[in-house]
């Protein structure tokens, strides 16, 4: 099979990201084999080799759109700091993208970034949207609220400079999701804590 018959077969399967093992069961190779025709694909130029068994179909894509692909089996979207820079609440672009998940926390790095994956639990996962070509990404009070509560969570506060909340920014659901915290004392603190961010309380820098 040529390259670009191969690399025509991967596209079919209509997502961005696949592993080696969805591009042998594609093509019904061997694992060898697979791993050789995608380093050739990679070196071609067609792919890009994101990390270990992960290829990205896009030479060149978006950063955000490869953080759901590295939690599997659990979701994931961008959020905290890295949201919020997308949205242009913060001027601030961090240099690693943050991402929340039901996977446990650590760091992945991929060569198109590193990834910082901190674990929310399954009550406070969601508040995002498909973005399209970058992914699935925090809406802008979700991610204010991620950053508070992982934070608030380790014993720690959030700091944020020239936070610019637009119009449009909804305080009332930024609250809402500090309402579904389980323990009291944890929910006190971040809606504690929230109030005196979307008040312009907050300083400094919490990067």
């Amino acid at each position: 099979m040529r390259l670009t018959d191969a690399y025509r077969s991967l596209k079919q399967l209509d997502r961005p990201v696949i592993t080696t093992e969805e591009a042998g069961a594609r093509w019904g190779t061997k694992p060898r084999t697979t791993s050789h025709r995608l380093k050739a694909m990679s070196e071609s130029g067609l792919i890009g080799h994101l990390r270990p068994g992960l290829w990205s179909l896009d030479p060149d894509i978006p950063p955000f759109a490869v953080a759901s692909y590295l939690t599997p089996p659990y979701p994931a979207y961008v959020s905290f700091w890295s949201a919020l820079a997308h949205h242009g609440l913060i001027e601030q672009i961090p240099r690693r993208i943050s991402v929340a998940s039901l996977g446990r926390t650590r760091t992945v790095k991929t060569a198109v970034g590193a990834y910082e994956i901190h674990r929310l639990a399954p009550e406070l996962f969601g508040g995002y949207r498909d973005t399209g070509r970058h992914g699935y990404v925090a809406t802008p009070e979700k991610a204010i609220f991620d950053t508070v509560y992982v934070r608030a969570a380790a014993g720690k506060n959030a700091f944020f400079t020239e936070l610019s909340l637009g119009r449009d920014f909804n305080r009332k659901e930024a609250g809402r999701w500090a309402e579904l915290i389980e323990s009291p004392r944890l929910r006190t603190l971040v809606s504690r804590r929230l109030r005196e961010v979307l008040s312009g309380e907050s300083g400094g820098n919490g990067g």
